[in-house]
C-alpha cells in the first residue's frame, strides 16, 4: 500500500492470467528497462531525472520506458508539483512468480514420466 501523498494503493494480485504474465515478461526482457526497474526497486521512489542521471538513456527514453513498465503493473507513479515519482509494485512480481511457478509445475506434470529401461 502506497500511503505518500494522498494516494493510496491497494493490490489483489491473487491470479495472474497468461496475457499478464506475458505483458510483464515483454516489460522486463528489454535491457534498459530491466535496469530503470532495478533503480526504482532498489530506492523507495525515483523521478525521471534521477533515473536519467544514472546514465545513458534520455529523458524521452525513460518516460518511454515508464509507460511501458507502469502499463505492465510493475510500477505506480504519483505527480508531487512538478515531479512524476515511479515506485516498484513488489507484489506484482511476488504474483508473476506465483503464476510462472504454477505454469511450470503443471509443465512438468503433463510430461509423461521417463521409464527406466531393463537390461
Amino acid at each position: 500500500m502506497w500511503r505518500e501523498g494522498r494516494q493510496v494503493r491497494y493490490t489483489s494480485a491473487r491470479h495472474m492470467d497468461h496475457a499478464q504474465v506475458e505483458k510483464i515478461s515483454k516489460a522486463l526482457a528489454d535491457e534498459t528497462r530491466l535496469r530503470i526497474f532495478e533503480a526504482i526497486s532498489a530506492t523507495e521512489h525515483m523521478n525521471c531525472g534521477e533515473i536519467v542521471s544514472t546514465g545513458g538513456v534520455t529523458p524521452a527514453t525513460v518516460s518511454h520506458h515508464l509507460k511501458i513498465l507502469s502499463e505492465a503493473g510493475l510500477i505506480e507513479c504519483r505527480r508531487e508539483g512538478q515531479f512524476v515519482y515511479s515506485q516498484a509494485v513488489p507484489e506484482r512480481i511476488e504474483a508473476n512468480t506465483r503464476a510462472l511457478t504454477k505454469i511450470a509445475r503443471a509443465g512438468h506434470s503433463e510430461r509423461p514420466r521417463s521409464r527406466s529401461r531393463r537390461r
